[in-house]
């Protein structure tokens, strides 16, 4: 028997012949992803007063199929910032393998400190994602970075599969961009309002904009994760159920369901 990790899951050589490669048909165009498949709806992130809080659902859709449930969409990095990922589920996991390469990266050259800080990842992450756009093969996210920078100051900003980048006291993808950007903006319009914030209000915030979303996005779900970033660290919480929310009320409309009359 042929034990070599080579030969894993081939037939015998000595039994069936010498592999031919050439069925493969390796030769033509070379092909890079056209749309993404299985995809992440939104990712919201709010500064406040000590730090970032950020939150995803743990919804993967194919299509329109709510299909994958346990799908968790934020990445703690070096326990310093937190990538939150929305788009191609494929896609993200080859980043987040490339940050995990990353992280042992910098703890062999610093172990005692981490040197890239939620600024520097997302220089990093901007660069990243325009490479491979400049390639016509581009990872399709669109990526929340969020934690702090060189000075200890709230750092929240994201950047899309062109590579474009912006920040902002308040951030959101996909639809939250139009669902629950008017209700952080409602508590924090301004860079000032924001760092306003206790950590308190801006955990209430963002659990009301997750109810929002999940009334109103149809690819997205009731469970969710949520991670805080400040100076003592991340604490990143993954399995957390939307609260006080049902859809009981819908049997009292008129139409729904089975009902006689």
């Amino acid at each position: 028997m042929d034990h070599r990790p080579v030969a894993w899951g081939r037939p015998r050589d000595d039994v069936y012949g010498a592999y031919d490669a050439s069925y493969m048909q390796d030769n033509g165009p070379k092909q890079n992803t056209q749309q993404p498949i299985v995809t992440g709806t939104s990712v919201i992130g709010l500064k406040f007063k000590d730090g970032v809080i950020i939150a995803a659902d743990n919804l993967a859709s194919y299509g329109s199929l709510a299909r994958f449930t346990d799908v968790k969409r934020l990445r703690n990095f070096q326990d310093t910032s937190v990538v939150g990922f929305s788009g191609d589920i494929s896609d993200m996991q080859y980043l987040n393998r490339h940050l995990t390469d990353l992280t042992l990266d910098e703890n062999y050259s610093s172990p005692d400190k981490a040197r890239l800080c939620a600024a520097n990842l997302h220089r990093y992450l901007s660069k990243l994602m325009y490479n491979r756009r400049s390639k016509f093969d581009p990872l399709w996210n669109h990526l929340l970075i969020a934690g702090l920078d060189d000075d200890d100051k709230p750092f929240l900003a994201a950047t899309d599969l062109l590579g474009s980048t912006y920040s902002s006291p308040s951030l959101a993808t996909g639809f939250g961009a139009m669902l629950a950007q008017p209700v952080m903006r409602k508590y924090a319009p301004d860079e000032e309002s924001a760092l306003k914030l206790t950590e308190e209000e801006a955990v209430k915030i963002i659990k009301e904009c997750m109810k929002v979303l999940f009334y109103r996005d149809a690819r997205s779900l009731d469970s969710y994760s949520m991670a805080i970033v400040t100076k003592e660290g991340v604490k990143l919480e993954e399995d957390l159920k939307l609260e006080n929310q049902s859809w009981a009320f819908a049997d009292r409309i008129k139409g729904y369901g089975t009902q006689t009359v």
